[in-house]
């Protein structure tokens, strides 16, 4: 055993109790200053232990002094080894940073520099082609609109009296503006209106020719139905009037159907809102002038057979109107999709019994005007005088006039081939045929004569 170990093994310091990693300076201070104290001393004496630690450093001290003293040939050794190596490595890293700088350099020039200008090009290309879309979805705008103008036109052709209407114009027209929707309405990203709403011209061709013509087609269409008729009380037209009429009526009907509005609403819920305003405006007229009409003749009764006749010729308009919408299959809406199961009525007529929550435009129309009368009739009574006497005493002259008006008007005219009526075969109703309308019309009145 060397004299360096002889050294090691003398030292009487405790290392492991310094090296354990459960050591606190505190608790050694405190076991020291037990250990040279009677804890019933006062005062403590600390100069003891402070004297021991002070030691022990200097002994630390002395003995790191050395093992540095013993060890410093293999210590320097070991450092400039160290050394040495990290130069060579510095050196080499040098090497390696400036040849990766200058590749760096060159793929700047070659890649980063051509890829910005390949990213311009890309940028102009974009550009350019969302102009050119542009270009085309207004060139292709303008162009409809002044197809529309066109179709506008032959609406009326001519002047003066020899002015004709072209009744199907209406139809093309529907068709051109469902067109121009298609694209004006279709705005988000990618889509061919997409950007429409920022051009001047598009803008200026909305508001002179599309707005004006639609307003104008709308008011045309909703004017023909509020004036369909194919007969009168004086007598009924002539099969080619009535076949006019027909296809007038078919046409405004068509047109209503097509621009009703389609945005924000789901294709299985969509309705067509013009076509059943105008169509309710004309059953709400029918019903609105009937009732007038007839509470002014049963206060008056010399004219309530005129006034009959001209009640059964309303009903038979509205028949009329009845048979030949629901002949008319509704046309498919380009701007909807096509439902995944076509109902089983796909006509004109299925929305507007829809929404009145019927399954005749007759029997709603004789009903409404029985809710109706019922005032009026009582009205007259409680006004008393000769008007109400009168009624009383020819209540059954009257029920019987008013029985008469209503299967009177419960049958079409000769000229318009019913698809369908009350007494078909089949129909649970064929022996009644319109019994339930008749006792309800006539009991609105007889029935609220009293006695």
């Amino acid at each position: 055993m060397s004299v360096n170990d002889n050294e090691e093994e003398a030292s009487y310091i405790d290392y492991d109790a310094f090296l354990d990693p459960g050591f606190r300076p505190s608790s050694f201070a405190n076991t020291l200053v037990l250990a040279t104290n009677n804890p019933t001393d006062t005062p403590l004496d600390l100069s003891t232990p402070l004297s021991k630690v002070l030691f022990d450093a200097q002994e630390i001290d002395s003995h790191i002094h050395l093992l540095t003293t013993r060890s410093s040939l293999p210590l320097l050794t070991y450092t400039k080894e160290q050394t040495d190596a990290s130069k060579r490595i510095i050196s080499e890293i040098d090497s390696q940073v400036k040849s990766l700088n200058e590749s760096y350099k060159q793929l700047e020039k070659e890649v980063i520099q051509k890829h910005a200008e390949a990213d311009e090009v890309r940028l102009v290309a974009s550009r350019l082609w969302e102009t050119l879309k542009l270009g085309r979805s207004v060139g292709r705008c303008l162009q409809l609109g002044r197809q529309l103008e066109v179709q506008h036109a032959e609406l009326s052709s001519g002047t003066g009296s020899s002015k004709k209407e072209d009744h199907r114009a209406l139809v093309r027209c529907a068709h051109t503006i469902l067109s121009l929707r298609e694209i004006t309405e279709k705005r988000g990203p990618g889509e061919e209106g997409h950007g429409l709403e920022k051009v001047e011209a598009i803008a200026s061709l909305q508001d002179h020719a599309i707005g004006p013509i639609e307003r104008s087609i709308k008011a045309t269409s909703e004017q023909i139905i509020r004036e369909f008729s194919i007969g009168s009380a004086s007598g009924t037209v002539t099969f080619a009037q009535s076949e006019e009429a027909k296809a007038r009526i078919i046409s405004a009907a068509v047109t209503l159907y097509m621009i009703s509005p389609t945005v924000g609403v789901k294709p299985d819920k969509w309705t067509p809102q013009l076509l059943v305003q105008a169509l309710e405006v004309y059953l709400r007229n029918a019903l609105q002038s009937s009732v007038a009409s007839l509470a002014r003749s049963l206060a008056t009764l010399p004219s309530l057979d005129r006034t009959l006749s001209e009640v059964s010729a309303r009903c038979q308009n509205v028949i009329a109107l009845e048979i030949i919408l629901e002949a008319t299959k509704a046309p498919l809406h380009p701007l909807l999709l096509a439902p995944k199961h076509t109902p089983e009525k796909n006509n004109l007529l299925q929305p507007l019994l829809t929404h009145l929550e019927t399954g005749s435009l007759v029997s709603y129309f004789w009903r409404s005007m029985a809710g109706s009368l019922t005032t009026r009739v009582q009205e007259i009574i409680n006004r008393g005088g000769v008007s109400a006497r009168t009624l009383k005493t020819n209540r059954n002259a009257v029920g019987d006039a008013i029985r008469e008006c209503v299967t009177r008007g419960s049958q079409p005219h000769s000229t318009v081939a019913p698809t369908k009526s009350r007494g078909s075969k089949g129909d649970p109703d064929r022996n009644s045929g319109w019994d339930r309308e008749v006792a309800v019309m006539v009991g609105s009145v007889v029935n609220n004569l009293g006695r």
